[in-house]
């Protein structure tokens, strides 16, 4: 596919938008980076995946306790990457570069690769969000099927009831063959992305040793090799649940878009903006529990249109989204609770598995 553009010739819509938000930071002298609150919970969310790690492996609590500590490490491990590596990878962490880098690689310590998540996520699923072929985060093929304009299976039908299951073991997927397969390829999806220097060859390939040692072969040593890898897999199988449901939740939903291009000119005849608001939709945002959890993606609107504020302002920005949207007539979609857009990610799972 060539690569899609947006009619922006005329951004009415994000010029205004915009404008408030610029005029919100400016009036009321708040930096759009983190700030203590952002920091404190990010010190809390690594002080308690180490300590679960070292009660797990050198403390060896009883069965039962072993299980329930490794789901409880799994949600922390999803957490810091909600948290800390997705604010730090878009540069939203801190004022400080080094800093957002040093956050960023947080995903390196748990299993992945921020070098090729940035491409990944932030070039490819931001610009074209949602766009078959072009944003490879719906690229699930062909297990799961998320688009009308995405081959068929006979199994499909069935998605709607699998997809617990198959959810489960992305994080697995991705850290021991996404990642390659990209690293290799050099590619994400069909886009090539930057060449790695010296330096992000030698991280990636040092951090994904190291992670294997401490989360594989540390544990086994310790352990023995079956209970280190039932602690390994229920840790995965949280972890991958978890991080997938909240991206779903986003853009999987029954009333979001996943429009294509123009055969002829290859352009999405919107602003880019308001293609963002109709292929996106935030969940709970009312529950403190939630946006606490999720680093703000619950706020994935929010998100999609100001990646580079940080995600503890997303609730003040939320009004002004809203607003806009109203005065422009431009529909804003938002799930009361987690609940419901489960629900609708299951209904849509299910349309989409038979149309």
């Amino acid at each position: 596919m060539e690569k899609v553009s947006f009619n922006n010739k005329n951004s009415v819509f994000f010029n205004a938008l915009r404008k408030k938000v610029n005029d919100y930071f400016q009036t009321n002298q708040i930096k759009p980076t983190g700030n203590f609150k952002l920091y404190f919970k990010s010190t809390t969310l690594l002080a308690s995946a180490v300590a679960l790690y070292l009660i797990l492996v050198f403390f060896t609590p009883t069965a039962w306790l072993s299980i329930l500590l490794s789901a409880l490490l799994g949600f922390n491990m999803a957490a810091i990457g909600f948290n800390i590596m997705h604010d730090g990878a878009h540069g939203s962490f801190s004022e400080r570069k080094w800093v957002n880098e040093l956050m960023g690689y947080s995903l390196n310590m748990i299993g992945g690769s921020v070098y090729l998540w940035k491409f990944k996520h932030n070039f490819n699923h931001h610009s074209f969000t949602n766009i078959d072929g072009m944003d490879d985060d719906i690229d699930i093929k062909p297990w799961i099927r998320v688009s009308s304009t995405q081959e068929k299976y006979w199994f499909h039908r069935f998605q709607y009831i699998y997809w617990v299951f198959l959810y489960g073991w992305t994080y697995l997927l991705w850290i021991y063959w996404q990642d390659f397969q990209k690293y290799f390829t050099g590619k994400v999806g069909e886009t090539k992305f930057r060449k790695m220097d010296t330096k992000e060859h030698l991280i990636f390939w040092g951090t994904k040793i190291a992670y294997v040692a401490v989360f594989v072969v540390l544990p086994i040593y310790r352990l023995g090799i079956v209970d280190a890898m039932i602690g390994y897999f229920v840790i995965a199988f949280v972890c991958g649940f978890v991080s997938a449901v909240v991206f779903q939740l986003a853009h999987v939903v029954e009333h979001t878009s996943f429009p294509m291009p123009d055969e002829e000119t290859s352009k999405i005849n919107v602003e880019w903006a308001i293609h963002q608001i109709q292929t996106t939709a935030n969940f709970a945002t009312r529950s403190k529990i939630v946006s606490w959890f999720t680093g703000g993606l619950n706020f994935q609107v929010e998100h999609h249109l100001f990646p580079k504020i940080s995600h503890i302002h997303y609730p003040k920005i939320n009004e002004l989204v809203r607003e806009t949207c109203q005065q422009f007539g431009i529909e804003y979609l938002e799930y009361p609770s987690v609940l419901s857009a489960l629900r609708s990610h299951v209904m849509y799972l299910k349309q989409v598995g038979v149309a």
